[in-house]
């Protein structure tokens, strides 16, 4: 056994109805508050306006930011950070789905650091610290309650990579399964697929820990034995229990193990063409996975047992047939790709993903990536 280092300070506050300890928990930390969320999705749902009540109980005042877009932009973080210093917040709150709360992670640590967000990503400068966090997802997919990531698209370049830094770990992340019930099916899909491929990704990484193969390969089961359920019946509360904690589970692998080539060549992808995450990596995955099994059999025959294969020889037809059950099978033109874009994603996979690339089990050249592109539009 390799020797490793697993280290995530985060506070889980797992269960339902947890969503009512969200004043308790922001009081910890300061009576001025900023709610970053989305544009509609919490407005329609209620769960803004219960988030205010809760806050406005434990006599915290509260600021709304509601510009997290999807894919959310640097100069979408530049903004919040200002607005979180003009108001003088002492704690940012994510209220959303992956993309809200790692736009609020990058709230929290821009609001300290002064600069473009993308020079500390690059490590052309080093933080120092992030406004307190307490996070609170409303879908299962990208786990970010769980670690110390934030993927962002800087406007210009159109780059997606992720800020790291163990300041924007939350101070606590309530995950509460009922808040998960208000998801459209596509939105299901998508982000159910994403947590798998976390999972999948972490246990396949070259970087992979005894840690977090336990928790990629219960993941995997989780997800595997429960989405298809929860995707024809939304009445299965144990069902959205297991894939709201798998998603967890994926958030915290990948902490550690990072991601492999699926998301190394989706983020050219979404962050060019600003595509739904999880369908980008419908796409791609499956075209990824049937050029890498030969290099990790055994894993792969472990993934394909955990969805209900028999074989590693029969992996990528499993996960396909996931996908047609959840309704999310596509391709990148389907998702708006060009096939002129191939040859900017190709360069930009190595220019901004190459750490991914090189965690895979196999480490495609760029010809083989070009080839992956071409095969999945």
């Amino acid at each position: 056994m390799n020797d490793f280092q697993y280290y995530l300070p985060v506070n889980l506050i797992f269960g339902r109805g947890k969503t009512e300890l969200l004043g308790k928990e922001a009081a910890k930390y300061g009576k001025r508050a900023m709610i970053v969320t989305g544009r509609s999705s919490t407005k329609e749902s209620g769960l803004l306006d219960r988030a205010l009540t809760l806050l406005k109980k434990e006599g915290i005042e509260t600021v709304v930011f509601d510009k997290a877009e999807p894919n959310p932009l640097a100069s979408t973080v530049k903004e919040g950070a200002e607005t979180a210093r003009r108001n003088k917040c002492g704690v940012i709150i994510g209220l959303g789905g992956g993309s809200i709360m790692d736009c609020s992670k990058a709230v929290a640590f821009s609001a300290c650091n002064d600069g473009n967000i993308f020079d500390f990503i690059y490590g052309k400068k080093k933080g120092t610290g992030a406004l307190p966090l307490i996070l609170v997802p409303t879908t299962c997919g990208t786990g970010s309650e769980g670690n110390s990531f934030a993927v962002l698209t800087d406007d210009a370049s159109k780059d997606k990579k992720s800020l790291r830094d163990h300041a924007v770990i939350a101070k606590a992340s309530i995950i509460d399964p009922e808040l998960m019930e208000t998801m459209p099916k596509p939105v299901l899909a998508s982000v159910g697929f994403d947590a798998l491929c976390h999972c999948m990704e972490a246990y396949l990484s070259r970087i992979c820990c005894p840690v977090t193969e336990l928790l990629a390969l219960e993941g995997i089961r989780l997800i595997g034995e429960n989405l298809v359920n929860v995707y024809e019946d939304y009445s299965d509360k144990e069902g959205w229990d297991s894939i709201t904690l798998a998603s967890t589970f994926g958030g915290m692998a990948i902490n550690q193990a990072g991601v492999a080539a699926p998301h190394g060549l989706e983020h050219p992808a979404s962050g060019l063409r600003n595509i739904t995450h999880g369908r980008g990596l419908a796409a791609l995955t499956p075209v990824v996975y049937a050029r890498s099994v030969d290099a990790a059999p055994v894993k792969f025959a472990r993934i394909s047992s955990l969805l209900g294969g028999r074989s590693e020889k029969d992996c990528v037809k499993v996960i396909r047939r996931l996908l047609k059950w959840i309704g999310l099978e596509t391709s990148l033109s389907a998702e708006g790709v060009k096939a002129e874009d191939v040859e900017w994603m190709t360069e930009n996979t190595f220019r901004v993903s190459s750490a991914s690339i090189k965690n895979h089990p196999k480490v495609f050249t760029k010809e083989e990536v070009k080839a992956i592109y071409k095969e999945a539009l």
